[in-house]
Formats: C-alpha cells, sequence, structure tokens
C-alpha cells in the first residue's frame, strides 16, 4: 500500500523506523543528562561546579596569592638589576663596582655591633665560643642588611629612572556591600578588614591604620567585616556589640573602643561600654541580648573564609591582600602602587610618627 502524501523507496520504512526509536532514545537520554553544570553524581544527585567552586574557593586564593608574590618578587629582582645596569653605565664603572659601593659597602656589621648583639642574645648561642658567635652573627645580619640596602637603593633608582609596573596584581573580588565605611566614600582605595576584637594582633595593628588614614586621608576609606577566630570566646559576641551601636550610628566609636579595652569583652563590660557611649542602653542592651545580628557576624565569617582569610587581621587593599599586622610601608607600598595605576601619583609620607596613636 502507498502510504498518501508520501512516497518511499524500498526499504526506506525500516530506515524511517529506526529513526523514530533513536529519536525517542534521545530524548529519554537527553531527559536523564545530568546537568551540564555538574561535576558529579552521587546516586542520582549531581554535585555542581558552584559548590566545588565554594569548597576549594579559600585554597585557591592562597595559592594565588603565593602564586602571585613570587611572580612580584621576580619583577623586582629583575627591575632592580635593570635599574643597577642603567646606573652603572651613567657612572661609567661596573655593576660589580656600583654594588661594592651603594650596597655591600653600606651593609657591613662592624665589630662593634657584631659584639652588642651577641651581648643582648648570648643564650641563643649556647655552648657555642664567642668567636664562632660573632662570625655567624656578623654574617647572618650582613646578608640581612645587604637585602635590606639593595632594596632601599633599588627604590631609590626606581624614583630617579621612573618604573612602571604593567603587571596586574591578583585580587580577591571583595564585596562590600552594607558593611560599615570609615573615611571618603569615594575614595579610589579601598581597604576591606577582617577582623577579631578579642585578636592582639588587630589590636596593634592599630596604630598602623590610624597612621595610614592620617596620611592618605581622603584617598583611602576603610571598611570592617567580622571574622571572630574559633578560640576567641568573646569576639562573635563583641562583634554583635558593635552593630548593636551601629544602629545608633555609633559602629565607629564602638569599634575603638573595644580594641582599646581587649580584656573587657564580657557581656556586661560591653553594655558599660553602650553606656559610656550614650547609647540608648534599653535597646542596645536589647540588640545584644537578642541575638539580633549573630547572622551578620556569621555571614562575614563565612565570606571571609571563601576569600581565604585563615588568621587576624586580613586585609585586602582594593582586593589585594594584606595578611597580618603588617607596618605602615607595606600599606605604603600597595595604596602608592594603586593610586599610580589610577593615575593620580604616589602620596609621600614625610611625617615618619603621625598617627602612631
Amino acid at each position: 500500500m502507498k502510504a498518501q502524501g508520501f512516497s518511499a523507496a524500498p526499504g526506506a520504512w525500516i530506515l524511517l523506523a529506526g529513526m523514530v526509536v533513536l529519536s525517542a532514545t534521545t530524548v529519554t537520554a537527553a531527559a536523564e543528562a545530568p546537568p551540564s553544570s555538574a561535576v558529579a553524581i552521587v546516586d542520582g544527585t549531581p554535585i555542581s561546579s558552584d559548590a566545588l567552586e565554594s569548597a576549594v574557593q579559600a585554597s585557591l586564593v592562597e595559592l594565588r596569592l603565593r602564586e602571585d608574590m613570587i611572580r612580584r618578587q621576580a619583577l623586582d629582582e629583575l627591575i632592580a638589576d635593570a635599574l643597577l645596569d642603567k646606573e652603572a653605565t651613567a657612572r661609567g664603572v661596573s655593576v660589580e663596582a656600583l654594588e661594592r659601593t651603594e650596597i655591600t659597602g653600606k651593609a657591613a656589621v662592624s665589630a662593634e655591633e657584631a659584639k652588642a648583639f651577641y651581648d643582648a642574645n648570648k643564650a641563643r648561642f649556647g655552648t657555642m665560643s664567642e668567636a664562632e658567635a660573632l662570625e655567624q652573627i656578623r654574617a647572618g645580619l650582613g646578608q640581612q642588611r645587604e637585602r635590606e640596602r639593595r632594596a632601599a637603593y633599588a627604590r631609590e633608582l626606581r624614583d630617579r629612572y621612573g618604573v612602571k609596573v604593567l603587571l596586574e596584581p591578583y585580587r580577591v573580588p571583595i564585596e562590600v556591600g552594607d558593611a560599615p565605611v570609615r573615611g571618603n566614600p569615594k575614595a579610589p582605595v579601598t581597604v576591606v578588614e577582617f577582623s577579631d576584637f578579642q585578636c592582639p594582633y588587630c589590636a596593634r595593628a592599630r596604630p598602623t591604620v590610624n597612621r595610614v588614614r592620617q596620611v592618605y586621608g581622603d584617598e583611602v576609606r576603610f571598611v570592617f567585616r567580622h571574622f571572630p577566630l574559633g578560640f576567641h570566646a568573646q569576639a562573635p559576641k563583641a562583634g554583635e556589640a558593635a552593630v548593636c551601636a551601629g544602629d545608633q550610628g555609633r559602629f565607629w566609636e564602638m569599634h575603638d573602643l573595644l580594641f582599646s579595652e581587649p580584656g573587657k569583652l564580657g557581656i556586661a563590660e560591653l553594655k558599660e561600654h553602650a553606656a559610656a557611649l550614650g547609647l540608648d542602653t534599653s535597646a542596645f542592651d536589647q540588640c545584644l541580648d537578642s541575638g539580633r545580628h549573630a547572622a551578620l557576624v556569621e555571614s562575614d565569617t563565612a565570606a571571609g573564609a571563601r576569600f581565604g582569610v585563615s588568621g587576624t587581621p586580613a586585609f585586602f587593599i582594593n582586593g589585594r591582600p594584606l595578611i597580618g599586622a603588617q607596618p605602615f610601608e607595606a600599606f605604603s607600598r600597595v595604596i602608592d602602587d594603586e593610586l599610580e595605576r589610577l593615575g593620580r601619583g604616589p602620596v609621600k609620607a614625610t611625617q615618619s610618627g603621625a598617627g602612631d596613636r
């Protein structure tokens, strides 16, 4: 029989039937296929690539930070070598002669300095003879001073010859969200700090942070996010206290007070702090006792862990990690580099002790 409206060659019906079966199989397979974002399936339940990324993000941040540091250290060495070569050529001397004059010659450790170090640290050398200890001291201090002098001289030459670093730094995509902000809200440089009110290193970082604020003024804004460490039992509630004070527009006043009184973080003491700041104590006490902001502190901590934070304080300068209670110079190097990248030029910190209070 000839199919109405369809003409087929011999054997086409078999092919057509096969196509129908294949089509049905394809539809079934498509229905059973795992989502494109799945990286594994456990008893029919997919594990998404997003879940995998969340699980490894902290570790990858650490690896990428380490990679960035290695690249930058190598680049700094290449730049220093190029600058020494240029300066040696300009003076008409060899690079070795220039290094003897400007680096090794200015990093020598005198016998008096070695002896003073030995007298102050005699216990560290155990049964070693004084002569051997002095030899070790002069070698060790000499190497340290040479590294420091080389870096200092390279910075001098950078200013003289002009160096523009094009290598883009590694940045962590830190969100600011509704976190408290101190300073110019439109500042070109944002410093996000993950911190813990019970952490002694966080408290020690305050003079440096204050100095950065004073030296850079409207060029920098600070953002605070909570990261109470697990072994600091009072830190989570102290974080809540700061947020409760923030409900009354006094977050930063409470922030400063908590860091200035690290031994007074009990519930009763937190309430005393609120009274000392002139807050509405009834509203503050109700906020603190209810745990209203506990979820916010926990959310900040989880976010910090995703960004690779494992200790405090942890700073991110326009997303560039700076971990630990670093000296002012460490902040200055990164901030100046950021300002230069934005075409604003570095800020010269002429007052070495400014803000250290």
